[in-house]
């Protein structure tokens, strides 16, 4: 927090922990974008920026309790965050008119949306968005997070605020929290619980309801914020029959130092490669399982419609929740091509030393932050909202 820190977001020449609107003149389309829990817009800045070029009116909303300081996650609401999802669909329906309205939402902006989009398909007053872009989705939550706000609860009750937090670490991220907050976990939590009783209410009642928008979904199959089967269970598998997508990256099975992968991590991942029965929506695996040039492959609902002219970079055993929206282009989180940062760079940090020297974990340094797949996650976004 120090004005000469290389990780003062003012360093960058746009404010992105706040709000931003990208208009465009005789718009095809506009887009609405929702940032996940302890992020900024700044996390789907490169998606704002492709869609722009493309003619595309843009709203980035900044989510009550971000941008400013850890601590407005503590008295968080779901409820609040739902409220500028509406304000932002209403900003775009006031200038495009009849134009078409996508959402698009990373992490916790899934779960927003979908509650947004349930609740559109009730409420005739509501702008129903036409289709739905997912980067991580937070469907589902670890199990044990209804009983995590009882922590804070008696840490609130007792004067004891260190209780009210999961970690408390120092924030080098300019656009970022590092440290999180216990309700902030609660609150993904309730509102994702609040979107399956919605889908009940919509399965009881789809006859008499408008179509539901198409979604296309990308996620890592691995994940350590986000229940990955709930992404099928609790979204995919509740999903009118559609034009809906699932495109799930596996992990590197061409990885050199294969003897530090947790040993039948490739096993226990199987279940997740395998198309359900009877689905009604389109399951695209994107693996190099069993390629014999490492070329991955593009294996729709279980047969492989094309070889991909990709290949993992050599040092990556696989993407991560916080890596799938991210161009390895990003000056802040990108790869060692990567345009010169203005201030630090997350993207390809290389310390070495006694790990009891840092003030924050390893493992936080170690999680991957780009998608080295980013142009093919933009070319199937251009094609699905038929800009391509």
């Amino acid at each position: 927090y120090t004005k000469n820190s290389v990780s003062n977001p003012k360093r960058w020449n746009k404010a992105w922990n706040k709000s931003f609107e990208l208009p465009v003149e005789n718009p095809k389309m506009g887009v609405l974008l929702l940032h996940g829990m302890s992020d900024s817009p700044y996390s789907l800045h490169a998606q704002a920026e492709y869609l722009h070029k493309k003619g595309v009116w843009v709203v980035a909303m900044r989510m009550p309790g971000h941008g400013t300081i850890p601590s407005g996650l503590i008295e968080l609401k779901w409820q609040d965050m739902a409220a500028v999802v509406q304000i932002g669909m209403e900003r775009l329906s006031q200038k495009l008119g009849d134009k078409p309205i996508h959402i698009m939402g990373y992490s916790t902006g899934a779960p927003l949306a979908l509650h947004y989009t349930l609740s559109a398909l009730k409420d005739s007053t509501l702008i129903l968005p036409s289709s739905l872009i997912f980067y991580s989705p937070a469907i589902g939550v670890s199990p044990a997070a209804p009983l995590a706000i009882w922590q804070s609860r008696l840490g609130h009750l007792f004067g004891l605020p260190k209780l009210e937090w999961n970690a408390i670490t120092p924030e080098f991220d300019p656009f970022k929290y590092s440290s999180f907050a216990v309700n902030a976990g609660d609150q993904v939590y309730r509102v994702c619980n609040e979107v399956q009783k919605q889908f009940d209410d919509y399965a009881a009642n789809s006859k008499n309801q408008k179509p539901f928008p198409p979604v296309l979904s990308f996620a890592s199959i691995v994940d350590s914020t986000v229940t990955v089967p709930a992404i099928v269970d609790g979204l995919y598998k509740r999903l009118p029959e559609g034009n809906h997508t699932l495109v799930l990256f596996d992990i590197n099975h061409h990885f050199s130092s294969k003897y530090l992968i947790k040993q039948g991590i490739t096993a226990s991942l199987q279940n997740l490669r395998k198309t359900p029965p009877k689905v009604h929506y389109t399951f695209d695996l994107i693996s190099d399982l069993n390629s014999t040039d490492g070329n991955l492959k593009q294996i729709t609902n279980g047969k492989t419609a094309k070889i991909l002219d990709l290949l993992w970079p050599k040092r990556l055993y696989s993407l991560s929740h916080l890596a799938i929206p991210i161009s390895s282009n990003d000056p802040l989180y990108g790869d060692q091509n990567a345009p010169k940062s203005p201030g630090i760079q997350l993207g390809h940090l290389a310390i070495y030393g006694e790990t009891s020297v840092l003030q924050t974990s390893a493992s936080s340094l170690l999680r991957q932050r780009w998608n080295p797949f980013h142009n093919y996650t933009k070319q199937r976004v251009l094609e699905f909202m038929g800009l391509e």
